[in-house]
């Protein structure tokens, strides 16, 4: 498993000041008792002050509650409609990224369609 690698990684950034990122925390239920430990075991006076844990999860009963209570938490939610889901990938396109390439008007065709096609399947997800 990968769980003695985020412990040393965990332990090692503390004292350099790093960023650790764990993905799908949600996924590795047995190692959360261990990075709880971790999280708690953390004090401002033995952590560089550059030190960030950065972790990712969706929803779980099990993610223990400290580091919930303990952290700064953000959310990310698709935007909601068609029109909005269109929109938010729209407006941060520039003409210069639209036309670096050899086709610009296939290459624009191409895109709306892939974008489409994405902000559809989120619609339906829900």
């Amino acid at each position: 498993g990968q769980g003695p690698k985020a412990t040393k990684m965990i332990e090692e950034a503390t004292g350099k000041g790093a960023w650790v990122y764990l993905q799908n925390c949600h996924l590795f239920i047995s190692w959360l008792t261990e990075l709880e430990r971790l999280c708690d075991a953390l004090s401002p006076e033995h952590t560089h002050k550059d030190f960030r844990l950065w972790l990712t999860s969706m929803p779980c009963a099990q993610f223990p509650v400290s580091i919930l209570q303990n952290g700064v938490k953000m959310t990310n939610e698709p935007p909601k409609g068609l029109k909005a889901n269109l929109k938010s990938v729209f407006f941060k396109l520039d003409d210069d990224s639209l036309n670096a390439t050899a086709k610009p008007e296939a290459y624009r065709k191409l895109l709306f369609a892939l974008v489409f096609f994405h902000a559809s399947c989120q619609e339906r997800r829900k």
